[in-house]
């Protein structure tokens, strides 16, 4: 830059051109023994500000008195160096600049805001910068004084639901809702980490009183039974003991509430239906037995019921009119087989049984009364045998005291079978027997 003194400047930091009118002052060191050479000004020291006011100061080379050539200065006498003073130099103004001071804070914390700052015309004087007309700063670029501030979005705790029913339906449990973070004004869901601030709490426990044992019931079924007249609804009744996670029947002192109840429709037209009375007594005194009732087709309207033909009524609907009942155990009895088959076909024969006493589980007893016992043996086939029967006319059969009785022997089958039974019974019906056989028998 230029210099308070004019003149142009080598890379010395001395000015070598001197204006001709001005005599190069020489200091000459006294005749003496020592140096020989002088101090001369060769130049000012290099302005210490461009503009604006600096200084510099003189400068001494040293140069033989003889030659008044350059010399190296341990030639010279240091104590006659001459310390010319400090003088002004460059004392132009400087050119005008824009001065800006550091950035505000943001006015916000989250979601913008705005940064300030000062803007100055300055201008440097005497190595140091005062405010001046802005109009000084008219050919530069005016900085800005305000500028928008990058922030990350607000964000809050949002809570976006109800506490949620308790865990347990008594006792100690726990309860939730829904927290999140959310951008304020926005509802867009971020990270936890996002929000500050202590996030509310979304889980607490929730004390639904005492267990306890007690009826629990669901609600009424919404469907009748019936579609009209007069039906029942049903609900399910348990009860609930005190561990929740299982339900036991018997711990509940309470009634029971009731888990069927009447529900009426629309009246039902005329129909037949089974109409059942009472059952009779049970038909024997101990042991198995039977009883009965009376099963009637019936059609009911009003107050009034009209008994009607069976066939009015489904018949796959019938009640039964019988059913087995029991009497008081029996004491033992005599119990009996069937009779054996008759000894002889005629002349008199002999059958036999089996008597037991024992009881209606079938155990044999002596308690039985043996006055009451039945007979083991009978008599049989009493009528007396027929005279001169072919000697192929036999009976081959052990039923035919059975198809005589039955009167089958009018049938060829029965009487080839049964020969001899049913030849005597018919000479029997005609009166031929035997002469001379004492009480009409002979042998078979």
């Amino acid at each position: 830059g230029g210099g308070g003194g004019g003149g142009g400047w080598s890379g010395g930091g001395v000015r070598r051109g001197v204006p001709r009118d001005r005599r190069v002052q020489v200091h000459r060191s006294p005749v003496q023994e020592g140096p020989t050479d002088t101090w001369r000004e060769s130049g000012h020291s290099q302005c210490s500000a461009s503009c604006g006011k600096g200084s510099h100061h003189s400068v001494y080379e040293c140069v033989s008195v003889t030659t008044q050539e350059v010399v190296d200065e341990g030639r010279c006498d240091p104590a006659l160096k001459p310390s010319g003073p400090e003088e002004p130099c460059n004392t132009q103004p400087c050119p005008a600049f824009w001065s800006v001071s550091p950035w505000s804070p943001c006015s916000l914390s989250c979601g913008g805001g705005h940064q300030h700052r000062q803007v100055l015309c300055r201008q440097g004087y005497a190595n140091r910068t005062v405010a001046v007309h802005p109009h000084r700063c008219r050919n530069l670029q005016r900085p800005n004084s305000t500028r928008g501030c990058p922030s990350s979005p607000c964000t809050q705790w949002q809570i976006t639901s109800d506490w949620q029913s308790c865990s347990v339906p008594c006792g100690r449990g726990q309860r939730s809702r829904v927290v999140r973070c959310v951008v304020s004004g926005g509802g867009e869901t971020l990270g936890e980490t996002d929000c500050g601030g202590s996030k509310p709490p979304d889980n607490e426990e929730c004390d639904m009183g005492p267990c306890v044992s007690g009826w629990f019931h669901s609600d009424w079924g919404s469907q009748c039974s019936v579609t009209c007249g007069l039906g029942v609804q049903r609900r399910s009744v348990l009860c609930l003991a005190a561990d929740v996670q299982h339900t036991s029947v018997g711990q509940c002192t309470a009634p029971r509430p009731p888990d069927v109840r009447t529900c009426a429709r629309d009246p039902c037209p005329p129909r037949a239906g089974w109409f059942t009375g009472a059952w009779s007594q049970c038909g024997v005194d101990c042991g198995d037995g039977t009883q009965a009732r009376d099963v009637l087709c019936v059609v009911r309207e009003g107050g009034a019921f009209t008994v009607m033909d069976p066939s009015h009524c489904v018949a796959g609907e019938k009640p039964p009119t019988l059913q087995s009942c029991r009497a008081p155990p029996c004491p033992p009895r005599w119990f009996t087989s069937a009779w054996t088959q008759c000894s002889r076909s005629c002349g008199g024969g002999e059958q036999s049984r089996g008597v037991r006493c024992g009881d209606d589980v079938g155990d044999v007893s002596a308690q039985c009364d043996d006055a009451a016992k039945p007979s083991q043996q009978r008599s049989c086939n009493a009528h007396p045998c027929s005279a001169q029967l072919d000697a192929g006319c036999t009976d081959t059969s052990h039923n035919c005291a059975v198809v005589v009785q039955a009167r089958l022997c009018v049938y060829t089958y029965y009487r080839t079978v049964c020969c001899a039974s049913c030849t005597l019974s018919q000479r029997r019906g005609s009166g031929r027997a035997r002469p001379g056989a004492p009480g009409g028998q002979a042998e078979a």
